[in-house]
């Protein structure tokens, strides 16, 4: 979807952008440079206006949210890295794992999508991990799943020596039409070596989401950011992700994940309101070729993520139900959001709100 949008007259306080402006009003490419001047600058109001016009003239004023629950099936993980708080050893008071009475007693037939991701189980068999998504598409057939980061399907692929081929084709056969966007951190051999050492490289994490696009499996890509990262591997990270989708498209959407800081204190403080809107603004203007910018509420909270929406947001995620991942870091967002909160979020923005599926499909445009 595309619409005809007249350019704002921005007025300018930072005199760097207004090239900037002039390429986006012509559709050209931002560069390297163009995103640092973005993350840098302190004209957050007009880094706004251009992200919220990019995001006008692809969507016009709709905001896309999902009926949906996230699925974290256990703690349990074989990695320890340094930036997560919700992974846990067996034998760990707080370590849980989940049966599929417990899984399906979390579903209610009238979600649009389902969204599983957890920890890197050290004993679980691969039909365990296959059985929880056949299990919830037989029991709730209208629900789309996505499902396992691409952190989890190279965890999978090692752990029980399959190729990637073979445990997409078996997850696709049990039911998963897309996956999440984790696992990708911020694509930094530097940041990977100190805080996530035993997960997957860019190189391998970027492998992945391409040939599961060429499978025919649509995904998301995140970028955690307000840790240890500087602006210029932020924008690195962008780039990388912008070259796949021109190689292999499939991305669905980019989600600035901002890092809770949580008990593992690698920052004194969280990412402030501004640094989440400049992120958000940079990612709509550099991803020219993603779909939408989610403005996460769960990470940014819901006063932040109404604001993204005039920022270069198109979607706000979904109902959630419950989250465990970033809640284990102190998240003090909600745990969850009713529907009518959801549509009051998108409302009071401006915006018109439209439920839709894991894969974007319409399902209702609701009156504003």
């Amino acid at each position: 979807m595309t619409t005809s949008v007249i350019p704002p007259a921005i007025q300018f306080r930072d005199q760097e952008l207004i090239p900037i402006w002039e390429k986006v009003k012509v559709g050209q490419r931002l560069d390297f440079e163009d995103g640092l001047a973005c993350l840098r600058t302190g004209d957050i109001v007009s880094l706004g206006q251009m992200g919220d016009y990019v995001k006008r003239k692809l969507w016009g004023d709709k905001v896309y949210f999902t009926f949906n629950r996230q699925i974290n099936p256990t703690n349990i993980c074989v990695l320890s890295c340094t930036f997560c708080d919700f992974a846990k050893k067996k034998g760990d008071a707080d370590a849980y794992e989940m049966g599929m009475d417990e899984i399906f007693a979390k579903l209610d037939p009238e979600m649009q999508e389902v969204h599983i991701v957890g920890g890197h189980h050290p004993d679980w068999p691969f039909e365990r991990y296959e059985g929880i998504i056949r299990g919830i598409h037989e029991a709730f057939p209208n629900i789309t799943i996505k499902a396992w980061t691409a952190a989890e399907i190279d965890y999978f692929c090692k752990r029980f020596r399959m190729s990637e081929e073979e445990v997409f084709s078996r997850m696709i056969d049990a039911g998963m039409v897309s996956m999440p966007g984790g696992g990708a951190e911020v694509f930094s051999n530097r940041v990977r070596k100190e805080l996530f050492p035993g997960k997957n490289s860019a190189e391998r994490w970027l492998e992945i989401h391409k040939l599961a696009h060429n499978m025919g499996i649509k995904s998301n890509a995140t970028l955690l950011y307000g840790h240890i990262e500087t602006f210029e591997e932020r924008i690195q990270h962008m780039m990388l992700l912008r070259e796949l989708q021109d190689e292999a498209p499939g991305f669905l959407a980019f989600i600035p994940l901002e890092y809770q800081v949580g008990d593992t204190n690698l920052v004194s403080r969280q990412a402030s309101s501004v640094e989440d809107l400049r992120t958000i603004a940079t990612s709509r203007l550099m991803l020219d070729n993603f779909p939408h910018i989610k403005a996460y509420w769960v990470m940014i909270g819901e006063a932040t993520a109404s604001i993204a929406l005039n920022f270069g947001a198109s979607d706000v995620d979904g109902t959630i139900g419950e989250e465990r991942i970033a809640h284990a870091a102190k998240a003090d967002s909600p745990v969850g959001l009713a529907r009518a909160r959801m549509l009051r979020l998108i409302g009071e923005a401006g915006k018109v709100p439209v439920e839709r599926d894991a894969l974007y499909n319409e399902i209702h445009v609701y009156d504003n």
